[in-house]
């Protein structure tokens, strides 16, 4: 991993379930992210849903993907 690129972590099933019911959407409203991005951990598969963390200045940002 870079030191520029953002941190990819891979998210488990009960997380999803409450990101998705805290925005009140479907997995497949999500952005969606290739399962070949070099960034992706390893172990990802097609609906992995993977969370991006980018550090800007004082805070850390989240953005999530899920893996087609």
């Amino acid at each position: 991993m870079h030191i520029l690129q953002p941190k990819h972590v891979k998210l488990k099933e009960k997380e999803i379930e409450e990101l998705l019911k805290k925005l009140n959407i479907s997995k497949s409203q999500l952005p969606k992210i290739l399962s070949t991005d070099p960034a992706l951990p390893e172990e990802c598969e097609i609906g992995n849903v993977i969370k991006l963390e980018r550090k800007e200045e004082d805070k850390i940002n989240a953005y999530y993907r899920v893996v087609v």
